[in-house]
């Protein structure tokens, strides 16, 4: 059972490609439930539409078992940490029609769902992207950060996505990251150029009298939480590198804030590591041959709290969303939740 949520109109003013209020209706405001929130990232690796993923045979039907892979997901880490995430941020997103299928033609499509996306300078052409719920938040305003080489122009990589929800001193922003990888001459000075575009837009919402910041993502290397967060489980981390577990997905700006973090270690999101043992995470390819598996990473789940101030009242839209959050996830096996937590690794 989730509980009572937070309060915030989502009439949205949307500063950026970000969907307006729900169609047919006005979006008054939710219940706060004792000033918390929850946020998930994950790295969903090369969530490509159909046909535009390269050297691989990726269908229609590939496309969608991974669409109802990824919701599955989101309803289950609900079920497991008992709230719906109001945050889903995500790296390795194709393309805005992506997100759309997701919250159209999956499960997910009975909730209130919102999407902010913007095309990056990217190589490979993935971006950062999140969703939020809109009888959760308002979101004020949003932007990619693209970043910047040495002589000032912008860098074949992945913007910063940076979202503003509500407003005032209650406002709350969240960068979503997907820092350069450690291919190639020149990797470590990327993510040093990554991290400090990171400080400085950090510097600039402080400046602006924001005091309530977090940034997540996938860092590429491994990196310290920030001092606000807690590990809420000891799974090894959220990726497996020839046989090396690594935590390069993380939160390390956290201010305002507290935040329990959960690595979402799911049984349908691991396979058995034949060559060196143990778990791992299931991807969709290994090359060219199709795994029927999901990503690389497992997600992480963040338990937030102190964020927005107790508003009266509560809404029935709200309440609706809840109950058909509580009907689709049952229509999932909860027997694989309770697996989680005895799933060796």
């Amino acid at each position: 059972m989730i509980r009572s949520l937070l309060a915030v109109i989502c009439a949205l003013a949307v500063v950026g490609r970000a969907d307006c209020a729900l169609p047919g209706r006005e979006n008054p405001a939710a219940p706060v439930g004792e000033g918390r929130f929850s946020l998930m990232f994950w790295n969903v690796e090369n969530f490509f539409p159909p046909g535009q993923m390269e050297g691989k045979h990726w269908s229609r039907g590939r496309f969608r078992t991974k669409c109802n892979a990824v919701a599955k997901t989101i309803l289950l880490a609900g079920d497991a940490y008992g709230r719906l995430p109001d945050i889903v941020a995500f790296a390795e997103v194709g393309d805005r029609s992506v997100l759309k299928a997701l919250i159209s033609n999956t499960q997910l499509y009975k909730l209130d769902y919102a999407i902010v996306h913007y095309d990056s300078p990217d190589h490979r052409g993935i971006d950062c992207a999140l969703l939020y719920r809109r009888t959760r938040f308002r979101l004020e305003s949003s932007k990619p950060c693209p970043l910047y080489d040495s002589t000032g122009a912008v860098m074949p990589t992945r913007d910063i996505l940076l979202a503003v929800f509500g407003e005032g001193e209650e406002r709350l922003a969240v960068l979503v990251n997907h820092h350069p990888s450690k291919v190639g001459a020149g990797s470590e000075t990327r993510r040093k150029t990554a991290m400090a575009r990171l400080h400085g837009l950090v510097d600039s919402l402080r400046a602006e009298g924001i005091s309530r910041i977090m940034a997540v993502g996938d860092f590429n290397e491994e990196i310290p939480d920030a001092e606000g967060v807690s590990r809420g489980d000891d799974t090894p981390g959220t990726i497996k590198f020839q046989g090396k577990w690594e935590k390069i997905d993380g939160c390390p700006v956290l201010e305002g804030l507290q935040a329990t973090e959960h690595v979402f270690a799911a049984p349908h999101l691991t396979e058995k590591d034949a060559t060196y043992g143990g778990m791992k995470p299931r991807r969709a390819f290994s090359g060219p041959r199709y795994l029927a598996g999901v990503s690389d990473h497992y997600p992480l789940y963040f338990e937030v709290s102190e964020l927005f101030r107790t508003f009266e009242g509560y809404n029935r839209n709200n309440e609706k969303q809840e109950s058909n959050y509580e009907k689709v996830s049952s229509s999932y096996n909860r027997n694989s939740i309770r697996r989680i937590r005895t799933l060796r690794l």
